[in-house]
């Protein structure tokens, strides 16, 4: 609220919001901003990183199995996907996938890359139980991010159907969970890349600091995405009580 001309005006108002949900949606506004740095950080870190080959001269997919043999891991595939930096661990078909750009590379980030895809084999081994959770309300996180949003506009707009508010809110509320159980399973899944790496020889002492580079600007897109599903969900539920 300023003071202008000796009147009071309420900018707030204005933008048809609340104070506090104006300060969020700034927020978010922000946050959002980050998380889009932090996306190009990691592509440019990447490919910082990808014109440096590793001593060891092991491929992605080499590193994969090789963390993956050493492990005991035997019902796991490691195999190739299409794209850049879509690299994942599959649990329902207990695939280690990946990109293009990692699987035949040797370079330092792909070598990461793959032990940190391969952290998230390991964890499933072993029930890691953060791990077990994001698994377990992957379904419902899904339909929370798709359908949440707009179950809220429905029941703000119409208000004989106020009620989807509530059901949208909560649905949403699934997707943040999720975000949020993931930071865990990431930074863990990280930890193990650079404590294995060093100690199956796939990266030398004085390539870790590379490693962890790319690895860490992985970990701030993470950290940006459930901060900026943390303050959706606040801002829809001061939405819903300023209309209650």
């Amino acid at each position: 609220m300023l003071l202008y001309s000796g009147y009071y005006y309420d900018s707030s108002r204005y933008m048809g919001e609340s104070p506090v949900t104006f300060v969020l949606f700034i927020l978010l506004m922000i946050v959002t901003v980050i998380s889009l740095i932090a996306s190009s950080s990691v592509k440019s870190t990447f490919r910082k990183y990808q014109k440096m080959a590793s001593r060891s001269g092991m491929t992605g997919a080499d590193c994969a199995a090789t963390m993956l043999r050493y492990a005991g891991i035997n019902d796991v595939r490691v195999r190739q996907v299409p794209g850049e930096l879509t690299d994942h661990y599959d649990p329902r078909s207990r695939e280690v996938c990946l990109s293009e750009s990692v699987y035949g590379s040797t370079s330092v980030a792909a070598l990461g890359v793959a032990a940190h895809e391969c952290g998230h084999a390991l964890q499933h081994e072993e029930g890691y139980v953060p791990l077990s959770i994001r698994t377990a309300i992957l379904p419902v996180a899904n339909i929370g991010s798709k359908l949440g949003y707009p179950l809220v506009v429905i029941g703000l707009i119409i208000s004989q159907f106020d009620f989807l508010i509530d059901v949208g809110i909560g649905l949403f509320a699934a997707a943040v969970l999720f975000q949020l159980v993931t930071l865990p399973v990431e930074f863990d899944a990280s930890a193990r890349a650079v404590r294995l790496t060093q100690q199956y020889n796939i990266l030398l002492p004085e390539e870790k600091p590379y490693c962890i580079k790319v690895l860490k600007a992985a970990g701030m897109t993470y950290l940006a995405s459930a901060a900026i599903a943390v303050l959706q969900l606040l801002r829809l539920m001061s939405i819903k009580g300023r209309r209650r």
